[in-house]
């Protein structure tokens, strides 16, 4: 694995760590994070709501306050119908709570990923409505390309809002009201990547501005901020780029699920094994919250998950959020069990290959997703894995920095019944017949991204430190650029020349921790997970590629490495 230093100006370290006032280490990772003017960096060290842009600069997000007030006027009948992941929960439980705050009470539905697909599908729409007229139905993280689904619901004498951030792939325009900026506004806009939870934050935003200025008494009780909690989990589960208003958003909405009162939210903590009334981390978020969330939508019903989130009741939500890890456990075997099937076949039939298609009409279609992202992280290629559904070939890719699974599947669309998504995440379907040449065809468009050269994994080196400045001090320093994710990556560490205090030690299947010596002789313990076939030595010289990390055991919290790569020292 190649290191390389992050590419830094060092006129512009200079000139940061001078008017901002912060530690020279600080101005170099604002530095690699492309930021150029003094302010821009500012407000992205002291992220504050008050920064966030007037809802109405958003594309028909007025259109949707006036219609959404003009069904809460005429108490007519409203129908939300999310999709089953963690953006498309979280959306939808914000939406229907907050409508609830003013004594609306839509009705909601979430895709059974098994019978109906995923997104705006003919299925979950008769469903959702079941033979009676609505006035209107709000789609939430889906329908961006719902064309003929949209048709079928005015049909019923419905009116269409989609709330979206899913890329258009269609050439006909939808008949709703859409609010999603990647169709509508501009490329430089601080909400351009939002996805859809943040955009029903906005949207919320925009019902309460409207009804404030019309002296609504319940508007004026409403904290905003109260709904970050659901916004922060959406938008780091997403995978969205942390900037901008998602920096915000997401910033501000971990402290508030630090010290949340939704029931559901105590009790996913505690299946979690997480402390109410500790920080969450984006880490917390990725791997303990969002995957119990999802495999309730992939394996079951989603609609638990927001029914869950919107209870106050804790016995209840005890008892949903323990079928949720139940759930979570299962999906973890299937899992398991699928990877190793598309590893086996990998290395018979894919050598070489610049991107990966994967199919087995036995594998499980609501899995197929997270298989996907294990694959294309494990091989550092992008990667799409293929079920069977109702006779298509049907799943969805993953991708690799760089490469925008949209363009790429984009040029392979004639072989292809369907697809969509974002740059990192798509969902295909396409008839079994055609995968072999979808094989060729994604693979000669993966190269194309890459400019013909593959993938190579490397590790981009933030900053070299010495053992000596390895404390709490320097981890409090580099918590100023939290929270980490997608556009502001957790920052790499160098440090040359160590000698480990003793031999690695092994546990588990596959991992080791280590120690080495740092400030006033003190030692400091690390951890190396799935690095066990390949254990540094003791009596030589290393350099350490780390991340700094806090471990949190039965209350007390220590600083720990994290090793991603070691080399002999030269």
């Amino acid at each position: 694995m190649e290191w390389r230093n992050a590419s830094v100006s060092e006129r512009t370290v200079s000139h940061f760590a001078k008017t901002l006032g912060v530690p020279r280490l600080i101005a170099q990772l604002l530095a690699r994070l492309e930021l150029e003017e003094a302010e821009e960096a500012k407000a992205f060290l002291y992220p504050r709501l008050k920064h966030l842009d007037d809802p109405y600069n958003l594309s028909q997000l007025e259109e949707a306050v006036k219609r959404i007030r003009k069904a809460m006027a005429s108490n007519e009948r409203i129908v939300i119908i999310g999709d089953y992941d963690v953006d498309g929960v979280t959306s939808t439980a914000l939406l229907v709570h907050s409508l609830n705050t003013f004594g609306i009470f839509p009705e909601f539905s979430i895709p059974r990923r098994l019978k109906e697909g995923y997104g705006l599908s003919r299925a979950v729409i008769d469903r959702a409505l079941d033979g009676k007229p609505a006035g209107l139905v709000i789609a939430v993280d889906c329908g961006t390309n719902s064309v003929e689904e949209i048709k079928h619901i005015k049909s019923k004498g419905a009116d269409v809002i989609i709330i979206d951030h899913h890329r258009c792939t269609c050439e006909e325009p939808i008949s709703a009201i859409l609010v999603n900026p990647h169709v509508n506004d501009g490329d430089h806009e601080p909400w351009k990547n939002l996805c859809s939870v943040g955009l029903v934050f906005k949207l919320v935003h925009g019902i309460v501005k409207s009804l404030r200025e019309d002296g609504d008494p319940t508007a004026f009780k409403i904290q905003l901020k109260d709904y970050l909690d659901l916004v922060a989990m959406g938008t780091i589960a997403d995978l969205v780029p942390l900037l901008g208003e998602n920096r915000i958003l997401a910033h501000r909405g971990l402290k508030m699920l630090e010290s949340t009162r939704r029931e559901g939210l105590h009790a996913l903590f505690q299946v979690s094994g997480m402390e109410s009334g500790y920080p969450v981390s984006t880490t917390d978020i990725s791997f303990k919250l969002a995957p119990r969330i999802n495999a309730s939508g992939r394996l079951a019903d989603a609609e638990l998950t927001v029914r869950m989130l919107l209870s106050r009741n804790l016995p209840q939500c005890l008892d949903m959020a323990k079928q949720l890890d139940s759930m979570n456990r299962e999906r973890q075997d299937i899992e398991r069990a699928i990877v190793a099937e598309a590893d086996e076949y990998i290395e018979k039939h894919l050598d070489g290959a610049a991107g990966y298609v994967l199919h087995n009409p036995s594998w499980h279609s609501g899995v197929v997703g997270i298989v996907a992202g294990r694959i294309s992280r494990k091989h550092n290629v992008p990667t799409i894995v293929l079920g069977e559904d109702n006779g298509l070939a049907k799943g969805s890719g993953r991708s690799v920095p760089g490469v925008n699974l949209v363009e790429v599947l984009g040029e392979c669309s004639s072989l292809l019944e369907s697809w969509g998504g974002h740059p990192m995440a798509t969902g295909v379907a396409l008839e079994e017949s055609n995968v072999g040449q979808f094989q060729i065809d994604f693979d000669k468009a993966v190269k194309r991204a890459l400019e013909g050269d593959l993938f190579e994994p490397d590790i981009e080196i933030a900053a070299f430190i010495s053992s000596e400045e390895i404390c709490q001090e320097l981890m409090n320093t580099v918590e100023m650029l939290l929270p980490f994710g997608q556009g502001n990556p957790e920052p790499i560490f160098g440090v040359k020349g160590i000698y480990l205090a003793q031999c690695p030690e092994p546990f588990g299947a596959d991992h080791f921790r280590f120690c080495i010596r740092v400030k006033n002789s003190q030692y400091l313990s690390g951890v190396a997970w799935k690095k066990a076939d390949n254990l540094p030595p003791a009596n030589q010289a290393i350099d350490l590629a780390v991340k700094l990390n806090w471990n949190v055991f039965n209350g007390r919290k220590s600083l720990q490495l994290e090793l991603l790569d070691w080399k002999l020292s030269h």
